[in-house]
């Protein structure tokens, strides 16, 4: 099985500024004339990790990682202001624009992956090739499954903890309750809920390999969570079903699709309609993998998927 690259070093960082209080982290590491990439991290609220530079050849890829809006070493940390998906797909635009590329491969997992798609059907010509880890489609039914009526009949005990640490005016609109909670005043209260919904989060994306810690809650854990409400409460900022509804633009780009079917985040049906609508996709199932890009097999299947575009320019059946 492949395994990640050697650790590297960006060879140049900056911060891209915006017509907006917002600062985005920008670097870059890799062969400054290699296959330029950029990497989206997932979320949204999350952030890119010196990990993430690892899926690609440094001697045959440009490699670009960026923070998204509040995100990570982004500025201002948590501001929800000027903070939408087409925020984000602009400033992807100008961070393109800025490196004078004209096309980039475009990496993406999970809310990262959404985003990729997004980008790509705003922008196809800029776009080299997809590569689309543990699809999420930003569909009402997706928020559903995570946060009313579906994970929670595959881990019951961690759902019952999480209604648990709720107020006692709780109605069963579990967003609508996070949301009263997180913009509300009461600390002891978010804390404590901080705790399940983050717990809820970790176990969802890591299934078996999910090991309970104590985790530090902090004024950044609020804010990331009310970062990661707020797309939520406005779907993302998108229509509904817009992601599938608009693949007819996407044929003619190389892609390739990797979902695990352990995936209790994001479940399998959201990798299969994406390749009902991108047929021409190269679609890889993996059977022990789940939500994260940390199992091996899903390491593999990555690294395989870049060294792939590297070697060819595109796709092939992966065998």
């Amino acid at each position: 099985m492949k395994t990640l690259y050697p650790e590297l070093q960006p060879f140049r960082t900056f911060f891209l500024e915006t017509s907006s209080p917002h600062s985005v982290y920008v670097e870059q590491s890799g062969n400054p004339d290699g296959i330029p990439v950029v990497f989206l991290h997932g979320g949204p609220c999350s952030g890119t990790k010196p990990d993430h530079r690892r899926f690609f050849n440094p001697e045959r890829y440009h490699v670009i990682l960026f923070d998204q809006r509040a995100c990570g070493q982004s500025l201002p940390f948590g501001e929800l202001e000027g903070n939408t998906t087409q925020d984000l797909l602009d400033d992807m635009e100008r961070i393109r624009q800025h490196l004078k590329l004209e096309q980039w491969l475009v990496f993406g997992g999970s809310w990262g992956g959404a985003l990729a798609l997004l980008y790509a059907q705003h922008y196809p010509v800029r776009v080299s090739g997809l590569v689309i880890r543990a699809v999420f489609l930003a569909r009402q039914q997706d928020l559903d499954w995570y946060a009313k009526d579906g994970a929670n009949r595959i881990f019951p005990e961690q759902w019952q903890k999480l209604l648990d640490s709720l107020p006692d005016s709780h109605t069963g609109d579990l967003l609508a309750t996070l949301y009263a909670v997180f913009w509300g005043e009461d600390t002891a209260l978010q804390t404590r809920v901080a705790k399940e919904w983050l717990a809820w989060g970790a176990l969802t994306a890591l299934g078996t390999a999910y090991q309970p810690k104590d985790m530090e809650i902090t004024g950044h854990t609020f804010e990331q969570i009310r970062m990661e409400l707020n797309f939520a409460r406005h779907r993302y900022f998108i229509e509904e079903n817009q992601i599938l509804a608009r693949c007819g633009v996407l044929q003619a780009i190389p892609t390739r699709i990797i979902h695990g079917r352990q995936d209790f985040l994001c479940p399998l049906e959201a990798g299969h309609k994406l390749h009902q609508a991108l047929p021409n996709a190269d679609y890889v199932i993996l059977p022990n993998a789940g939500h994260v890009a940390q199992h091996e097999e899903m390491i593999d299947a990555l690294v395989t998927a870049t060294d792939d575009f590297a070697r060819q320019g595109g796709f092939g059946t992966p065998l």
